[in-house]
């Protein structure tokens, strides 16, 4: 359509295109689609020699000049009565693009699910379809009729009174599987015309037959935090402070009971690890198949037939992780975000929004309440807490009064470890409690958050230590299959014989992997049932789903892996939590490594001890002073706020929660260019802090980042501070007016990682 002539006047509508800009596109409403095209409908556009799905987000907008030519819209595949985006979720995405400096077409992308962008299907994938078959109206009303057409096909006849007994129709799968009929008996009918094959809609549902017990009875706790939410203002967000084990999830499913009731729609997000068909079903529990779930371990099919299902009303509840907060919910009641510390929530891509700041703005916007829970809560949420921003409802204590397991502190440096254990930190202590355990048939729980077989590879001759040759990582080792890979950038090759730089043929593992941890165990307990879980474990569909199965059924005795394995697990036959080594990311360049340490331990420990059998923590670690562990072994979260929030004032400025942060990265092949762009960037943001800011900015940098090269790309970071917000914001809304004019360099509006 290039060089088409400028159209005639008529009506025209401001599209935004799924692209990294944030204006708009001027396109012309043809008559024949004029009822579809509203805004936050989808439209087909063409685009230069392509053709994108867009978004409309105004229509009877002014013409644009005379001489520049407007192209018409090619389809508009939404219902003119439901549009793909409400008005709420639109304004949503300006919040986005403004608040995270993100271009607005990114921000109006992530709002959909992907397969509803494609120029080839734009009403997105069809719905699922099962092929059911109906008799006939009333095909043969009298016995000798029947007798006459089934005179020599018993099976046909039988066929077709499971039909009758089913009110006419049923699913053929349903005939052949369940009812164990002939598919020839089924096409003899057909055959005979006395019954008929239709293709009827019915979404792809992973979960369809999931088994869906009833919640247990609220406990009185429970019950006051129940009470006080629904006393507690819509518009006032709440915090759930509940130790592990202390059933903040029934608290969650009886507001969110009351929000349906009334005849609401709710969101539960949840961690993407967390979201697996045990809590499927624990919310199918209370409210049946109302519920669609979201999440990336769908395919599109399914994904689409669920977003279909909420924006028509037809389900209520959307369950899933970060990107369900834009579910399209009609008359959207409640938000809930579980285990909001969870770094998880924060998208890695532009727009870099995180859905726990996304929902509070998205249920003021909609008139909705919204609702955090975790054990061990962010700082910022606390600090919201407290200054008045959010009201805290507390869950002290586990359900039936069982105590917190105590916890043991080893100290890697002087504690006794095992001979036999070589450079693995495996304490006396750790593998007295695991054979004890394994000895009266309990389970065990063993963290060890760094995946692999050993860190790195290094000559002993030389002290060469194979690297990524994309990033400055070392490689790590796995053994299963045997390889040297880069956990950044995929990159993988061969374990060497010999050592590329001086030729030795001895090469020593040096470092700890859940890979080797494993190795170790099956050879210390070698009638223990083990089980690891990683990202090397975990990469299939359900694959950690299925882990946990095992796990429940007692299949396995010791269950090793990284920190997935931390979160929500509650069974009552683990015993002994082992953390064996608590210092892997105690010390990492990052301001909230304590923090990030703090929450792990204190989570994994809280999967000991949950049934009558009670249990015990060994964690250990070569800093066990450090005021994280301290806190963590004390299950306190306030004893580590008391500690950590000090040090995030000084030095000056200070860090989050006391300040806003956002991070500049500048990325290039080559280190002089990420350098001088990142420069660049620092001197508009000092020229702007003097001109327009009144010095309300902290600028710091530029510096090379921690890992300072990731897929061939040097990398240099800038930080920028400010207790204004509204100077942040200033910061935010510029840098995104500049556009695409500033190659490789990207940011991120409250961080969850400096590396």
């Amino acid at each position: 359509m290039s060089g088409a002539p400028p159209v005639c006047p008529g009506r025209f509508a401001e599209v935004v295109l799924p692209v990294p800009v944030s204006r708009s596109y001027c396109y012309q409403i043809p008559d024949r689609l004029a009822a579809g095209v509203v805004p936050g409908a989808r439209v087909v556009v063409p685009v230069q020699r392509r053709t994108l799905v867009g978004v409309v987000r105004a229509v009877d907008v002014a013409p644009p000049p005379r001489d520049r030519a407007v192209k018409p819209i090619a389809a508009a595949p939404d219902p003119p009565s439901l549009p793909a985006l409400s008005p709420t979720l639109l304004e949503l995405a300006d919040w986005i693009s403004r608040y995270y400096g993100a271009p607005l077409g990114l921000a109006v992308r992530a709002l959909l699910p992907g397969a509803l962008w494609g120029v080839a299907r734009p009403a997105g994938p069809a719905e699922g379809a099962e092929r059911v078959v109906t008799l006939v109206g009333a095909a043969l009303p009298s016995l000798l009729e029947r007798e006459r057409a089934f005179a020599r096909a018993p099976k046909r006849r039988a066929a077709y009174e499971a039909l009758e007994a089913l009110g006419g129709s049923a699913p053929v799968k349903h005939l052949l599987e369940r009812l164990k009929l002939s598919r020839a008996a089924v096409d003899g009918l057909v055959a005979q015309e006395l019954a008929r094959y239709a293709q009827v809609a019915q979404p792809r549902d992973p979960f369809a037959g999931l088994e869906s017990p009833p919640p247990p009875e609220l406990t009185a706790d429970q019950r006051r935090v129940v009470d006080g939410i629904a006393a507690t203002p819509a518009d006032v967000p709440v915090l759930i402070h509940g130790v592990t084990g202390s059933g903040k999830t029934l608290v969650y499913l009886d507001v969110l009971r009351s929000v349906v009731a009334s005849g609401q729609g709710a969101i539960l997000l949840v961690p993407e690890i967390a979201l697996t068909p045990q809590t499927v079903a624990r919310v199918r529990g209370v409210f049946g198949h109302q519920v669609a779930v979201l999440h990336s371990g769908l395919s599109d099919g399914e994904r689409a037939d669920a977003w279909r299902a909420l924006r028509r009303g037809e389900r209520r509840v959307a369950v899933g992780p970060r990107s369900a907060v834009f579910a399209p919910v009609q008359r959207l009641g409640a938000i809930v975000v579980d285990e909001e510390h969870e770094p998880s929530y924060k998208q890695g891509t532009s727009p870099r929004y995180h859905a726990r700041e996304v929902a509070q703005v998205r249920a003021r916007l909609e008139g909705a309440r919204v609702i955090f829970g975790s054990a061990t809560p962010s700082l910022e949420m606390l600090h919201l807490a407290r200054t008045g921003g959010a009201r805290i409802f507390a869950l002290p204590e586990r359900i039936g009064a069982r105590p917190l397991p105590p916890v043991e502190v080893v100290d890697l440096r002087t504690a006794p470890r095992l001979p036999s254990a070589g450079a693995i930190p495996w304490s006396e202590a750790l593998d007295a409690a695991v054979q004890a355990a394994l000895g009266r048939h309990e389970q065990v729980i063993l963290l060890l958050n760094r995946r692999g077989f050993a860190t790195y590879l290094q000559c002993p001759a030389c002290g060469v230590v194979r690297e990524c040759p994309r990033c400055a990582i070392a490689l790590t080792v796995h053994q299963t299959p045997a390889a040297l890979r880069c956990h950044y950038c995929g990159h993988e090759e061969p374990v060497p014989a010999r050592c590329r730089a001086c030729g030795h043929e001895v090469q020593r593992m040096r470092g700890l992997g859940t890979q080797q941890l494993e190795h170790f165990l099956g050879l210390r307990f070698p009638e223990a049932r083990i089980a690891r879980m990683d990202l090397d474990t975990t990469s299939t569909k359900w694959a950690h789903h299925r882990i946990l199965e095992r796990v429940s059924r007692r299949e396995v005795d010791i269950l090793l892996g990284t920190q997935m394995i931390a979160k929500g697990l509650d069974f009552p036959q683990v015993t002994v939590v082992g953390v064996v080594d608590a210092d892997t990311a105690l010390h990492f360049p990052d301001f909230r490594a304590g923090e990030r340490t703090f929450q792990l331990v204190a989570q994994v420990a809280g999967r000991a001890g949950r049934g009558p059998l009670g249990g015990a923590v060994y964690v250990q670690t070569r800093a066990p002073t450090h005021h994280a562990i301290r806190a963590a072994a004390a299950h306190s979260v306030e004893a580590f706020a008391a500690e950590e929030l000090p040090l995030r004032t000084t030095p000056h400025p200070a860090y989050p929660p006391h300040v806003g942060l956002a991070r500049f990265l500048a990325t290039a092949p080559a280190e002089p260019d990420a350098q001088a762009a990142a420069e660049r960037v620092a001197g508009w943001l000092r020229r702007a802090n003097e001109e327009r800011l009144s010095g309300a900015l902290t600028v710091l940098g530029p510096a090379p980042c921690p890992i300072t090269r990731l897929q061939g790309r040097w990398r240099w970071h800038l930080l920028v501070k400010s207790a204004d917000p509204r100077a942040l914001g200033r910061v935010m809304r510029a840098w995104r007016a500049l556009g695409r004019r500033v190659e490789g360099v990207t940011v991120d509006r409250d961080p969850v990682s400096l590396l």
